[in-house]
């Protein structure tokens, strides 16, 4: 059986759960009717150092890799769809120094839950997110939901410039504000050794 945006092919079906926390990614594969990288969802404890430093806490992202890289990070936005308050992209945070990517993800924002400057900062898409809230001091925490490996399909390969198959690792993630509302969903893969 082909595998469809909905299945892996690493065996079995993902459950409804599973499809929740991958809905930004799955959002822009179904539209471009292409099946899910094979992944499949594993114990953080499972990942290799420094995968598993760089995914396995409760920290924003974007500070946590530009610590590691020690580098201010850019964003190349490959897709995006906006519907009202809602604004789905397709992603790769790099290093602004020489472009190398750290991070290739899908992201679902909420935009309501922002300021009209903050919004229109997010809507331009010239900065990631994480950036954005450490900048105007937005408070907030994020919540792993699931952390995965993950198999580089095409797309994933050449975003993130690694061989195709390529075993990689990421986590699906939430990011809520003081008040625990979440108003970012996000999956998140790093590239080989980060």
């Amino acid at each position: 059986m082909p595998a469809t945006p909905e299945s892996s092919s690493r065996g079995r079906e993902l459950n409804r759960e599973e499809l929740y926390f991958l809905m930004p990614m799955q959002f822009f594969y179904a539209r471009e009717n292409l099946p899910l990288p094979d992944l499949e969802f594993i114990d953080g404890g499972e990942m290799p150092e420094p995968e598993r430093k760089l995914l396995v806490h409760d920290f924003d992202m974007t500070p946590t890799l530009e610590d590691f890289h020690g580098s201010k990070l850019g964003l190349r936005v490959f897709q995006k769809d906006r519907s009202d308050d809602y604004l789905l992209r397709l992603v790769v945070l790099e290093t602004t120094e020489d472009q190398r990517p750290v991070e290739f993800g899908a992201i679902g924002i909420r935009l309501e839950a922002f300021t009209d400057q903050v919004r229109e900062l997010i809507v331009q898409g010239k900065e990631p997110l994480g950036g954005i809230l450490q900048r105007e001091k937005l408070g907030h925490k994020g919540k792993p939901r699931a952390f995965l490996r993950v198999w580089a399909d095409k797309l994933v390969s050449e975003a993130l410039g690694v061989p195709l198959g390529t075993e990689l690792y990421g986590r699906c993630n939430q990011l809520m504000d003081a008040d625990g509302i979440v108003f970012a969903d996000i999956v998140e893969i790093l590239p080989k050794s980060a």
